[in-house]
């Protein structure tokens, strides 16, 4: 037995998986009156994020199970120790990355999220499940979150916050990227600059990606 399969966390995660199925972002309001093409030009929009995820502050914005399992893998098999996390939303993706620390035998995960009512509901769900001690939450704008006292080297990153800033985060941490880090760019066919950015050689990184809404990249430079 893992941690990610053993109480407390295993019981946590279903009931918190269970909670987005039935609260799917496009069912809420904010979504309802727009076309699929306008949807995805206000989630690439680099001026309406903060709006768009303020108005998303009570619905759960997950990443899948596969790819809360691909997070846990990753990270046990290049025995990470630093992990950084742009979005939290209410800490399923958390979860599964500072299990993975915890059975790694301890390191830091730094997350970054600017919705104050979600960082209180991810601190209770880390709380719950018993791996609040890995991780650092940072409340803000994660340019400037993400942007001071960072580990040295960094093992993996998870991006799953707005998906315009996924090239600026990028960039706030590369040059602390060590050579095999993972990056995991969840629904990042709305970001296609960033597409471009880690699928060009050129930039130092290998990518393919993983199911249908997911990125994986891995640091080659």
């Amino acid at each position: 037995m893992t941690t990610l399969t053993s109480p407390p966390l295993a019981p946590l995660l279903d009931s918190l998986f269970e909670h987005a199925a039935q609260n799917r972002p496009e069912a809420s309001p904010v979504f309802a009156d727009l076309s699929e093409d306008e949807v995805s030009q206000l989630l690439q929009s680099r001026t309406n994020y903060i709006d768009l995820y303020a108005r998303l502050k009570d619905v759960p914005l997950p990443v899948s199970r596969e790819t809360g399992a691909l997070l846990y893998m990753l990270a046990r098999g290049c025995r990470a120790r630093n992990i950084i996390e742009f979005g939290m939303s209410f800490g399923i993706s958390t979860l599964h990355l500072a299990a993975a620390l915890r059975d790694n035998g301890g390191g830091r995960l730094i997350t970054s999220e600017f919705e104050p009512s979600k960082v209180a509901r991810a601190r209770a769900n880390l709380a719950a499940g018993g791996v609040i001690d890995l991780v650092e939450i940072r409340q803000g704008d994660a340019l400037k979150t993400l942007s001071v006292d960072l580990p040295a080297m960094i093992d993996l990153v998870l991006l799953d916050g707005a998906k315009p800033l996924y090239p600026d985060i990028l960039r706030l941490l590369e040059n602390r990227l060590r050579p095999g880090a993972f990056i995991v760019a969840d629904n990042a066919d709305d970001s296609p600059d960033y597409l471009a950015y880690v699928r060009s050689p050129a930039n130092g990184y290998t990518s393919v990606p993983f199911g249908d809404d997911v990125e994986l990249s891995m640091r080659i430079g």
